[in-house]
Order: C-alpha cells, then structure tokens, then sequence
C-alpha cells in the first residue's frame, strides 16, 4: 500500500487542527469534500470489498457486536463518571470485576437486571451507595 494518500494531522492546544508536511511545517487543515452520491451508490459487496483491502480499517461488526460495542462504551462512560477504576466500581457496586471488564471491552452484554442496576448507578449513583450501606448481608 502507498504512503501517498496518508495525511499527518494533529490538534493544538487551542483546538485547531493542523496537517503536518513531509518537511515538519504545518498548515491550516481543511476537511476534504466527501463525494456522497458515490458512497450512497456503493453496494454492501463494495463496502465489504473496500474494507476487506483496507488494513487500517476497522472491521464491519455484526448488529449483535455493534450491540456490545454500544453497552460497552455504556458502562465504561458511567464508571468513569465516577471516577473509579474498574476494580473499585466492581467492589463498590458489587459487580465480579472480569464481568465489567467483559462488559467494557464488549465481549459481553449485561442481562436486563444488570441493566437496569447499572441505570439507576447512572442516574442515582448516591442512592444506590446509601442502600448498599444500609445492607447488612454485604
């Protein structure tokens, strides 16, 4: 594969985007313009072909994947917002800790109740450290 089409772009501090050249100077990014009538021409055997060729690209994940990917990226936004690593949020909400990191790196998916726990961690995280406190059977 050619080096030829690969463009070095990094953002700054103050959040502009800049393409690095071949001999280290910047310039001002601009998006290029997306043909959308070829893309929305192509087929699925196109896609599939483009991405098959492409090694950078990611691979086309099945409905039940994308699923997981979601849920994933779910938990791992309302774990964060607590601001707990997984260990911890596993041992303060009582989770198994490989089962939130399955869940993080979407190798699995929660059952409902699971989900519907991890809602209400993400809405009431308070109310529900003030149950699990008042629980003597922990």
């Amino acid at each position: 594969m050619s080096n030829e089409n690969i463009i070095t772009v990094t953002t700054k501090p103050d959040g502009s985007i800049v393409e690095i050249l071949p001999d280290g100077t910047e310039r001002p990014f601009v998006m290029p313009e997306i043909d959308w009538d070829a893309i929305d021409a192509m087929t699925d055997e196109d896609i599939e072909r483009q991405v098959a060729e492409n090694p950078d690209a990611a691979p086309i994940l099945s409905d039940e994947e994308l699923d997981r990917a979601f849920f994933g990226a779910r938990v791992r936004r309302i774990r964060q917002k607590t601001g707990l690593s997984q260990a911890a949020f596993a041992e303060r909400f009582r989770f198994p800790v490989a089962s939130l990191r399955d869940w993080e790196q979407g190798r699995r998916e929660a059952d409902a109740a699971t989900k519907a726990y991890l809602t209400v961690i993400e809405r009431e995280p308070e109310a529900v450290l003030r149950a699990l406190a008042g629980d003597k059977a922990a």
